[in-house]
């Protein structure tokens, strides 16, 4: 028995200067790449894109590439996908469609992606155009044979602030941490 949703997906890998997007067939089996995006982080151009073609595939699930080191820890650009992806899920949310979208581990897609350009006899110079597409094709790949493999879903579901709280509940206040008394000099200052 699956516990996965049945349909297309859609596979990202989001970079500094481009957006890699890859759709699987509609039994959800088999990963193709579909288009290389530039990033837009001033008007959000390219997450209209993502909405745009999650909606009119009628995709069933996004999910985003999560680069980890290879000690399996966060580095900026992990936080860099993580807020895309947040983006994106407020952009689905917006457009009126719940499609859930999941960060799943990219490590090595994009060497990856590289080596198969490679042996696919493209030279080094043509990647740049194609290896965002390679790696959103294994980002997603991975993703639809682990649920497979697993029977269930895979990845880290991302949420927004919206779905986090109650509706109308105000997030909550933030402290300012604070230094004890025990922890002050004599003169007020912190030891």
């Amino acid at each position: 028995m699956q516990d996965y949703p049945r349909g297309v997906k859609l596979g990202v890998d989001v970079g500094l200067a481009r957006v890699g997007l890859a759709v699987s067939d509609p039994d959800g089996l088999l990963a193709m790449p579909v288009r290389t995006l530039k990033r837009d982080a001033k008007k959000n151009s390219d997450i209209r894109v993502l909405v745009s073609e999650a909606v009119d595939r009628g995709a069933v699930q996004v999910f985003v590439g999560l680069p980890r080191s290879m000690r399996g820890t966060e580095t900026a650009s992990t936080q860099m996908a993580r807020d895309y992806a947040a983006l994106l899920l407020t952009g689905l949310e917006n457009s009126g469609h719940v499609i859930p979208v999941a960060l799943v581990d990219e490590r090595l897609t994009t060497v990856s992606a590289h080596r198969s350009l490679h042996e696919a006899g493209l030279n080094s110079r043509d990647h740049r155009r194609v290896v965002d597409q390679a790696a959103a094709v294994a980002i997603l790949q991975q993703a639809i044979d682990m649920q497979r493999s697993l029977g269930r879903d895979v990845g880290e579901p991302v949420t927004t602030c919206r779905q986090q709280r109650p509706s109308g509940a105000l997030p909550a206040p933030t402290q300012e941490p604070t230094i004890s008394q025990d922890k002050l000099r004599g003169d007020g200052s912190a030891l």
